[in-house]
């Protein structure tokens, strides 16, 4: 019998910090919105290889980044997809959300249900369009949540546009 994958070690921070970078690059690929957040997000294997990218609005104006980049695995919204995933680390731009108004399932569920077991992203959602959350939700879970302030400046760089007056 095979034992379940155990999570990755943590990756070394200069990987860390370099996937969260190409995360906050493709949320600028984002479509522009006055109303939603430009998220990227970035699923690489404990390998190091990339194997799943996403961004907010990248198929859909509802998309979310992190539900782009599963959706890209064929995974269904409450499917687990395997070993593989448990070992793999979701780099995004932004705290998952935990609460959602264009979908009923908020991408911290979706993140849980997938089976990852780490998280990492540089800008914790400030509570402007949604309440936040999503962190305590995946930490709550077992998953392991690691937050990089020093790229949130970066991150809120390319939402401006909804900041204004926050």
């Amino acid at each position: 019998m095979t034992q379940p994958a155990q999570p990755a070690e943590p990756a070394e921070p200069e990987a860390d910090r370099r996937w969260l970078v190409e995360a906050i690059s493709l949320s600028r690929c984002c479509p522009p919105s006055r109303t939603a957040y430009s998220v990227g997000a970035v699923l690489v294997a404990a390998d190091g290889s990339v194997l799943s990218t996403g961004y907010s609005r990248e198929t859909a104006p509802a998309d979310h980044a992190e539900e782009a980049a599963l959706a890209k695995l064929g995974l269904p919204a409450a499917g687990a997809a395997g070993p593989e995933l448990a070992a793999a680390t979701l780099y995004s731009s932004l705290e998952p959300c935990a609460v959602r108004a264009s979908r009923t399932v908020p991408c911290a569920d979706l993140i849980i249900a997938s089976g990852i077991r780490r998280v990492v992203f540089a800008w914790t959602e400030p509570p402007l369009l949604a309440p936040g959350g999503g962190a305590g939700r995946l930490r709550a879970a077992g998953v392991e949540v690691m937050e990089m302030p020093e790229l949130a400046a970066s991150a809120r760089e390319v939402n401006a546009q909804l900041l204004k007056g926050y």
